[in-house]
């Protein structure tokens, strides 16, 4: 069992995920004040501002969650994490690699990692 003041895991703020009603007019909406797209699917876009904060857009039929993304540096990081937070690692179709967790008041947490092949065939 966990101690209370025990660390769960850690990493930096990376992207919010978002509900959204209209995925390309809010992609166009983002867009005009000042982020760029990253990543497009039929059931997600990515978008990041300048500094490289990302905002998800989740459509009505995505299967994600509403979220916080915490990204780690290395694959070892998001492995030692997920077995501590008992929750399997899942790899995706823009190569990143993350797992999902309960987080403060039991919003859901995003643990993610970015590996060197991150973004290849990103969209569809």
């Amino acid at each position: 069992m966990q101690e209370q003041n025990e660390l769960r895991f850690t990493g930096v703020m990376d992207h919010i995920a978002i509900k959204s009603e209209n995925l390309q007019q809010d992609v166009q909406e983002y867009e005009r004040i000042g982020f760029r797209l990253e990543t497009l699917y039929p059931d997600w876009a990515m978008m990041r501002d300048a500094r490289g904060f990302g905002i998800a857009l989740l459509p009505p039929d995505s299967k994600h969650p509403p979220h916080l993304g915490l990204r780690v540096e290395t694959r070892e990081a998001l492995e030692e994490a997920a077995a501590r937070e008992g929750r399997p690692v899942k790899e995706h179709r823009d190569h990143s690699v993350s797992f999902y967790t309960k987080g403060v008041s039991g919003q859901a947490v995003e643990v993610i990692y970015y590996p060197p092949e991150y973004g290849m065939d990103k969209a569809e």
